[in-house]
């Protein structure tokens, strides 16, 4: 049989498939709520999961994958005092022993926050945080310049008064749109503004429970001069917190152990600090991923079990209906195989075309969770084939049966049914 032929034979099955399904509509449309809903589930499962994955890695790299972050802990009245009979806090000289003393650190930045009673510009006021930190800053952060540029080390040591806004303060303090080179008014110091950075705003603003993406509404003056000119308490730590990063080839968690056993003699045993691995919090967020989509998967399995359970009830129920025309199509010459493969055809159209539908509330249910809940979703092609791939392997597989059934028929038998 020549291709041109196979290809019409084909053709033609399809179309009858879908006259079939026109046929019994009602019936039709309930075996497909099984393949959509499970499609759907599919769909909108990895849609989310690939949305949340992005995120999550967008904003474990603002932290850096290759980084420490140690933060110093709040206390307050006797417990700080308690703390400051053996540790002064976290300080300069906390990352300049770790630079001297640990060879896996590379570079470091450290910030400390500014209490602000005022803060406000020629044009407009702002609720921002000001934070002093070091020029490396923005790099160990991976923070870009939307205008203008970062402070650089010359401003640090000379304490320069020069700052660079997060965009949403920069839109607080000029709704003109003119920030560089303008001054603003951090409680009793003008500071001149020479950079304003990138509004790359993600969807959480914390993962694993540490928060992330506060630089929007920040304000960045240089350490130095944040040290020297601005008024902190007295038992306060020199640092809110520092990061450093690490040599390529060392594991996270063992420089974090290392780190950890530097500033546990420093600062005589308190345990005033915290350090934060984010290579490990990206592997806690990757494996409470895993589990959702495991059972999300298992949802959604389970509809398309019931989906295919749907196909081969309606094709045996069909092998009932059309029997006697299957004995006159084999009267006529069809051999075994051509009745087993209209049968396998109706049955591959009937699970394709809940599956594209799926896609479509798939898509739909995404969009829905993405709009309530807050999560954040991305359009994976991958699994648009993979759903495709199911319905096309479970119209095969729930549809073999009935097919197989239909093709043994003895023709004489099937021709004396009414």
């Amino acid at each position: 049989m020549s291709l041109v032929n196979e290809s019409k034979i084909y053709i033609e099955g399809i179309k009858q498939a879908f006259d079939e399904m026109r046929h019994h509509k009602l019936r039709t449309a309930l075996t497909l709520l099984g393949m959509i809903f499970g499609v759907g589930a599919v769909i909108a499962m990895l849609s989310v999961g690939e949305g949340a994955e992005r995120e999550a890695l967008k904003m474990i790299e603002s932290m850096g994958v290759r980084n420490l972050v140690i933060n110093a802990r709040k206390s307050d009245g006797e417990a700080l005092k308690s703390i400051r009979e053996h540790s002064i806090g976290l300080s300069l000289r906390d990352v300049e022993s770790a630079q001297d003393t640990l060879p896996f650190v590379e570079n470091w930045s450290a910030e400390k926050r500014v209490k602000i009673f005022s803060l406000f510009s020629l044009e407009g006021r702002s609720d921002a945080q000001v934070k002093g930190v070091t020029p490396s800053y923005f790099d160990l952060s991976a923070l870009k310049m939307s205008e203008g540029a970062a402070f650089d080390a010359k401003d640090e040591a000379h304490y320069r008064q020069v700052a660079v806004l997060g965009p949403e303060a920069a839109r607080s303090l000029f709704p003109q749109g003119k920030a560089i080179g303008s001054v603003i008014k951090i409680n009793h110091q003008w500071f001149t503004v020479v950079g304003v950075l990138t509004d790359a705003q993600n969807g959480k603003s914390k993962i694993q429970g540490v928060k992330l993406g506060g630089e929007r509404n920040e304000v960045f003056i240089p350490l130095a001069t944040a040290l020297k000119k601005m008024n902190f308490k007295s038992l306060e730590d020199e640092l809110d917190a520092f990061k450093v990063s690490l040599a390529e080839g060392v594991e996270p968690s063992l420089a974090a152990k290392s780190l950890r056993h530097l500033l546990k003699r420093r600062h005589g045993g308190e345990k005033d600090y915290d350090i934060v691995v984010p290579a490990d919090l990206l592997a806690q967020h990757q494996q409470t991923q895993q589990i959702f989509n495991i059972v999300m998967a298992c949802v959604a399995g389970i509809s398309l079990l019931v989906g295919g359970i749907g196909i081969m009830n309606i094709m045996l129920a069909t092998i009932m209906e059309r029997t006697a025309e299957i004995g006159l199509l084999r009267a006529l010459g069809a051999r075994r195989k051509d009745i087993a493969r209209q049968f396998l055809i109706e049955s591959i159209v009937i699970s394709a075309t809940g599956g594209v539908i799926g896609i479509g509330v798939g898509l739909l249910l995404a969009f829905v969770i993405s709009s309530a809940a807050g999560w954040p979703v991305a359009w994976s092609p991958f699994a648009i084939v993979l759903a495709l791939g199911v319905c096309m392997t479970i119209g095969v597989g729930f549809g073999l049966y009935p097919a197989k059934k239909a093709a043994k028929l003895d023709p004489i038998v099937a021709l004396q049914r009414d």
